[in-house]
């Protein structure tokens, strides 16, 4: 049995070489044993193997110079398909865009699927997959696009086209056919040019059943007025959206106006109004409450807490009448929330807000609303170094007034005195709001001396140029009360004083003297103008005066400490300070302190 074996092996290998000696044109050689030399090199040309030097010599050896060309064309012809492979691999990468792959062709997976994909063939799911895991996304998309492209040429009977790549026009044209999307009139024509008619018989089919939805739609919503069928008119799409419940934007409205389709607007409005009211029911548990209709009263109300209202108190009963209590909590809940953001961005919630706070039990936000009030009105009027941060301080009470523009009492300027909280922002705050008073007053009234009191006050909130202008062309003439002329005329000339306009303030300060020569301010306000002007001792002179008329020598000080305030010559301020300090260190120690202080700012 194995002799039978062996022997037919042998008859299969002679068989075999013979036809290799045929097939290389040796048949010129004689032997014909398969374990020649001859058969070893002819299988190996056969197998595509290189030829050694030492095997060309051999055959050239026997004369077997035919056989030795046949092998040496046949390597040069695979020489030649192999740069042939690896040429059409490199523009195949190229075209795909697959730029980071360097593995050879005869190795490579990709050069397989390259190929598939170029010649319109499918991919398996494993192919998809090597793709994805390799990094070649963008042939993955490409395959995958170009695949669509084929399914849909055969869908809509367009594979008489003979391109399958996704960048064919066609491929933009199918799928807009294939969500029944309208063609541009180039399109139309494009399709035409390439005699695609059997897929131009689908888009007819569509054009047909769009136009019928298209005055369908028209009766539905009102807009038969509108008499063009065009299925490329702006109505169109318009309609369609509110058949699949999509608002409409401002635009569309607009166009809508400009056809004069109001029936079709007010449908419109009906139906984002529908959609808002049951969305709205969900947002505020109040599903069970059936009408839907945003006529409904519960829309207006629940329209009312998502826009952070409060409930009012018809609203709450109407709610509770309907079991609709979770409604009502979270409509609380959500104005709540909308005072405490209030509160947080500027600690101000009206009166109104307050009293719904108290009304509803909220002691605990108006008391967070009191704290972060005072805290920012404290730090707006500079006090913040305050300790006392309680919202019973009548500091809180006072700023409260303030802020609202209202007067507060003398015990509250007292207080604020004995707590050195008297000066700066508030200082110039109560005196603007005395100032306006006494101006409305003046209104009221015809007093003049409002006028006196108006300008004294706007004058200590530095405001002398609106106290100038109050007490402009006054009619001296006609005012018969001389003591009411001479503090018009202090008064003014105090101003014009302040705005360094002293030769004015003199003329003013004079005129008060004849018309009131026993009151004291006139002559106070003559020393304290020689001052200002460096005639230390006339204006002591004038000081004098005024004491003599009634004046206090610390009012005098005041006079000059103002003055050594608004001083900015620092030589003129040192002389000043020298002239006291000569004249009485003891009475004007204060100003040797003050010159030391403004040093140290230095």
């Amino acid at each position: 049995m194995t002799t039978i074996n062996t022997d037919q092996d042998y008859q299969n290998r002679v068989k075999h070489f013979t036809a290799l000696k045929d097939k290389y044109q040796a048949n010129s050689y004689q032997n014909l044993s398969p374990n020649s030399p001859l058969y070893f090199i002819l299988r190996k040309a056969d197998l595509g193997i290189e030829i050694l030097d030492l095997e060309d010599i051999w055959l050239q050896k026997e004369n077997l110079l035919a056989t030795v060309q046949v092998i040496r064309n046949q390597q040069q012809q695979r020489s030649k398909h192999r740069v042939d492979l690896g040429v059409e691999f490199t523009k195949l990468k190229s075209k795909y865009q697959v730029n980071n792959d360097h593995t050879s062709w005869a190795v490579s997976p990709l050069y397989l699927i390259l190929c598939k994909v170029d010649s319109g063939n499918f991919l398996t799911e494993k192919e998809f997959n090597w793709l994805i895991s390799n990094g070649f996304k963008k042939v993955n998309s490409i395959a995958i696009e170009n695949q669509k492209f084929i399914s849909l040429k055969s869908k809509y009977n367009a594979n008489k086209y003979q391109d399958f790549h996704s960048d064919s026009p066609l491929y933009s044209i199918l799928k807009k056919i294939d969500i029944s999307e309208l063609l541009t009139e180039s399109e139309y024509k494009w399709l035409i040019e390439q005699e695609l008619s059997e897929t131009l018989e689908f888009v007819k089919q569509q054009e047909a059943t769009r136009r019928n939805e298209f005055i369908q739609l028209k009766e539905k919503y009102q807009a038969t007025k509108y008499k063009s069928g065009s299925l490329s008119s702006p109505l169109y799409p318009i309609l369609q959206k509110l058949e699949a419940e999509e608002n409409l934007i401002d635009t569309e409205l607009t166009w809508l106006k400009e056809q004069e389709l109001i029936e079709t607007i007010t449908i419109a409005e009906e139906k984002e109004k529908t959609k808002e009211f049951a969305a709205l029911k969900i947002k505020y548990q109040a599903t069970e409450y059936e009408d839907i209709s945003p006529k409904s009263h519960l829309y207006k109300v629940l329209k009312n807490i998502d826009s952070g209202n409060s409930l009012g108190g018809q609203d709450v009963n109407f709610l509770k009448k309907r079991k609709l209590l979770e409604t009502i909590k979270l409509a609380n809940d959500k104005y709540i929330n909308h005072l405490k953001s209030k509160i947080e961005e500027n600690g101000l919630l009206t009166d109104s807000e307050i009293e719904w706070l108290k009304n509803n039990g909220r002691e605990d936000i108006i008391s967070l609303v009191q704290k972060r009030l005072f805290s920012i009105l404290k730090s707006k009027y500079a006090v913040s170094n305050y300790q006392d941060q309680s919202p019973n301080s009548p500091l809180y009470l006072i700023l409260q007034k303030l802020e609202k523009d209202e007067r507060i009492e003398p015990k509250d300027v007292g207080w604020l005195q004995e707590n050195d909280l008297f000066y700066g922002k508030i200082w110039t705050k109560y005196h603007i709001i005395e100032a306006n008073f006494y101006q409305q007053e003046f209104k009221r009234t015809g007093n003049r001396w409002n006028l006196v009191n108006a300008s004294s006050h706007l004058r200590k909130a530095d405001r002398s140029k609106s106290a100038l202008e109050l007490t402009d062309n006054l009619p001296l003439n006609s005012i018969k009360d001389n003591k009411l002329k001479s503090a018009l005329l202090t008064t003014r000339g105090g101003a014009f004083r302040d705005c360094d306009k002293l030769d004015d303030a003199e003329i003013c300060a004079l005129q008060a003297m004849k018309y009131q020569a026993d009151s004291h301010h006139p002559y106070t306000l003559m020393g304290a103008i020689c001052y200002q002007q460096g005639k230390y001792f006339e204006g002591d002179k004038w000081f004098n005066e005024a004491i003599k008329r009634g004046a206090k020598p610390l009012d005098m000080d005041s006079e000059i400490k103002s003055i050594l305030n608004k001083t900015k010559d620092e030589k003129q301020r040192q002389e000043l300070v020298n002239y006291l300090l000569k004249k009485d260190p003891n009475r004007y120690a204060w100003a040797k302190n003050y010159l030391k202080k403004q040093q140290d700012k230095k």
